[in-house]
């Protein structure tokens, strides 16, 4: 697998490209405007919906650095991509108005690259009480659960809308 290295210009952070990871591959696509699931764009990490909407409003915040823990970035772009976070995991709390928001910190795999995944959670949305990935990948993944692009457009709309909020809001130094 062949890695690119590269300089983030927004940040001047170098980063790394893997070839072989699926986020990159999917940053990728946003880059070259082929991602039907980008959001927004901020300075450390692209806003999606996720494919799937088994928890609707599920989205996911992928870190521009190609690496597996929090501790491998630099500080600075440390403190920036959880600031991002935290206004990514608002605007997925304003827009869908879940019962309670799940925050997951993931990467394996093909996928070792961070990468926060927001559930939108409701009183019932599971068998019983626990995390997302009690329920089996035939109905996590289930192509019911993909959106018509009407729906897509739609929660693309709602999540952006709520993050152009919290951003006006940061030049107050919120974010």
């Amino acid at each position: 697998m062949g890695n690119n290295f590269s300089v983030n210009l927004n940040t001047k952070v170098p980063h790394r490209h893997d070839d072989g990871c699926g986020v990159c591959r999917r940053i990728e696509q946003t880059r070259q405007g082929k991602n039907p699931y980008f959001v927004r764009e901020l300075e450390t990490g692209y806003v999606v919906i996720g494919d799937y909407q088994r928890f609707p409003g599920y989205s996911l915040f992928l870190c521009k650095e190609h690496v597996a823990e929090l501790h491998f970035l630099e500080p600075e772009f440390r403190t920036r991509f959880l600031q991002e976070m935290a206004l990514t995991a608002e605007a997925v709390y304003n827009a869908f108005q879940p019962d309670k928001l799940n925050y997951e910190l993931l990467g394996v795999g093909n996928n070792r690259h961070m990468h926060w995944h927001f559930f939108p959670r409701r009183e019932g949305d599971t068998p019983s009480p626990g995390p997302v990935w009690q329920l089996s990948p035939a109905e996590l993944y289930d192509p019911a659960f993909l959106p018509s692009p009407d729906e897509l457009e739609h929660m693309k709309e709602k999540l952006n809308k709520e993050l152009e909020k919290l951003l006006e809001n940061g030049a107050s130094g919120r974010f």
